[in-house]
């Protein structure tokens, strides 16, 4: 908990993180920005999908158009949250010369979006009634 508390502190410092350890090859550094906005597009992706499926969808039922679209929405905001912490932990840890961290995240996000997948495909056969 302590670590992430931390982490968030830097993401609103990231002098702080070019203090830690040497500085890498700036290839690796963009290559982790290039990572972090490909993140924040999918982010962006995802909270647009939320409202379209609001907005646009007006003959779906309240319950399946309110559920999917915070389903959206919600996957929006974590990964965007998600992005500035993983580019923070990977610039940290190439200032280290330690390996790369991990995240389950990835397999969390593609969970989400293919459960919201499959629910679409449901209220298409059905018609969007209910």
């Amino acid at each position: 908990m302590i670590e992430l508390v931390r982490n968030v502190r830097l993401w609103f410092a990231p002098g702080q993180v070019g203090e830690e350890g040497e500085t890498p090859d700036y290839r690796f550094s963009l290559a982790n920005e290039r990572t972090f906005l490909a993140w924040l597009r999918t982010a962006l992706a995802l909270i647009g999908g939320g409202f379209a499926v609001d907005q646009f969808l007006p003959d779906l039922g309240r319950g399946w158009r309110i559920g999917l679209a915070l389903a959206l929405l919600a996957s929006g905001v974590l990964c965007a949250l998600r992005a500035v912490n993983h580019w923070v932990r990977c610039e940290r840890a190439m200032r280290r010369g330690e390996d790369l961290p991990v995240s389950r995240f990835p397999a969390l996000l593609s969970l989400v979006v293919a459960v919201v997948a499959v629910a679409m495909v449901v209220v298409v056969v059905a018609g969007g009634e209910g």
